[in-house]
């Protein structure tokens, strides 16, 4: 659910415009936001509890090279439900749909692949296949 969404569910419900209550969500959000950056901590009753934490300073290593690197410590945001909240959660009848990742993504809005007279790859019999585009250079994965 995004923010536009909330906002939406909400001014149905109260009788009030969009507009109107976009704000009153942005200021709610901003006031948790200041309240954080303040004192460090915010406890909503029957929601939860939001705590600003400092993460260590610790030694890492950059997956390609292999060299160490040095991660500064730095205020993370963390969340504790409620029990309320936790137990709805719990016994939701909902189906919980995972997130597509990045690549996932990337890989759904990517073009298709053409072959040099500009059909689509998907569209040819998986044996006519080429293996390279000429004068690319590059293979394209067979089917």
């Amino acid at each position: 659910m995004t923010k536009k969404e909330i906002v939406k569910k909400i001014s149905d419900r109260v009788s009030l415009t969009q507009l109107k209550t976009k704000e009153i969500v942005d200021l709610t959000f901003q006031a948790i936001i200041d309240t954080l950056e303040s004192e460090g901590r915010i406890e909503l009753r029957k929601f939860g509890v939001f705590e600003v934490r400092q993460r260590k300073a610790r030694k890492a290593r950059n997956p390609r090279t292999g060299e160490a690197v040095h991660v500064k410590s730095k205020n993370v945001v963390t969340f504790q439900p409620g029990k309320e909240m936790e137990e709805k959660v719990r016994t939701a009848k909902t189906v919980i749909v995972k997130r597509k990742t990045r690549k996932a993504k990337a890989k759904a809005t990517a073009t298709p692949a053409l072959v040099p007279n500009g059909v689509p790859l998907e569209s040819l019999p998986t044996d006519r296949l080429p293996t390279a585009v000429p004068n690319e250079g590059v293979p394209l994965k067979s089917r």
